[in-house]
């Protein structure tokens, strides 16, 4: 695949200057051009261009996402309407779907200019929520305020009346956020390779206590209920309106509307199954660094360095 132009999508507050000055650095040679939003140009070298809000995706052949899992839903949010292939170059904690250590970083991008990688397809929600229309990559909430009451909310599969919820919180999700929100309020693991639509609620007082999996085709719908304490509405983890009172969601599910470039698609699923096995260890990352033989110590510490400049 012959990429002209790169878009890089910034994590928000980290400090990503040596993984751009490594990419700035490789496109030089490879004579790719580099492409960022605007308002992120002040934190790249004056030979990336800068493009107005929303065009990025749009005018370039493959994005690379520089942060954690957040700053990748971001990238593909931001190409939905055409998608791009996004590479993830790691910076975050954990990071499910991110596969580019930032020492990998130069051959990864070779890999990329020659087209050596494989794509992987991701669903998302695309959700109307008291009319405005959004997408999630990982999953949609109703999430209570602290000391204001549970939410109450009522499920509609097919315009068919489901049953109701009241809880602390109110997920739905995509296999891929099966991982994330869900997971964490007890919701099933499901392969990304699945279609499917999980409802988790969290804490759950009464109604409906265990997680929903409904088929690709079904609508959901979820309604507030009169008795419903205010409820914030969260998209992939970012809030997108405060304490709502009424209202509905409409939720449908969207095939093929994210590309991810992997590189080592076996590497990647093993890691990720370590990862969600250490989710469950009563252990801090720095005890479990303690447990490891030196060597191993070590190497970790090396992969934790900046990208050489």
């Amino acid at each position: 695949m012959d990429h002209r132009r790169l878009g890089l999508v910034l994590h928000p507050t980290r400090d990503v200057s040596p993984v751009v000055d490594t990419i700035v650095d490789w496109a030089g040679r490879q004579g790719v051009a580099l492409a960022v939003r605007a308002e992120d140009r002040h934190r790249v070298p004056p030979g990336v261009e800068a493009l107005p809000p929303g065009a990025l995706a749009a005018a370039c052949d493959a994005l690379i996402s520089i942060g954690g899992d957040g700053t990748m839903l971001g990238a593909l949010r931001s190409a939905v309407a055409d998608p791009k292939p996004v590479l993830g170059v790691h910076l975050g904690k954990l990071g499910f779907l991110v596969e580019v250590q930032a020492p990998e970083l130069p051959g990864a991008l070779d890999r990329l200019a020659a087209g050596d990688f494989t794509v992987e397809t991701h669903s998302c929600l695309a959700c109307d929520v008291c009319g405005d229309n959004i997408v999630a990559f990982n999953d949609v909430a109703l999430v209570r305020r602290p000391g204001q009451g549970f939410v109450a909310a009522t499920l509609a599969v097919d315009g068919q009346q489901y049953g109701y919820y009241r809880c602390d919180a109110l997920v739905v999700s995509t296999p891929m956020g099966s991982t994330a929100y869900s997971y964490a309020a007890g919701g099933p693991l499901v392969s990304p390779a699945t279609q499917a639509v999980v409802v988790t609620p969290s804490a759950p007082m009464a109604g409906i206590s265990r997680s929903v999996v409904l088929s690709p085709g079904e609508a959901v719908r979820l309604e507030l209920r009169p008795d419903s304490a205010p409820a914030v509405v969260e998209m992939d983890g970012m809030v997108i309106r405060e304490a709502a009172t009424e209202g509905e969601l409409h939720i449908r599910y969207r095939r093929d509307a994210g590309l991810v470039v992997r590189l080592d698609a076996r590497r990647y699923q093993e890691r990720n199954q370590l990862k969600l096995s250490l989710l469950d260890l009563p252990l801090l990352p720095e005890q479990l660094r303690e447990l490891l033989p030196e060597n191993l110590r070590r190497q970790l510490d090396r992969r934790d360095l900046p990208p050489p400049r």
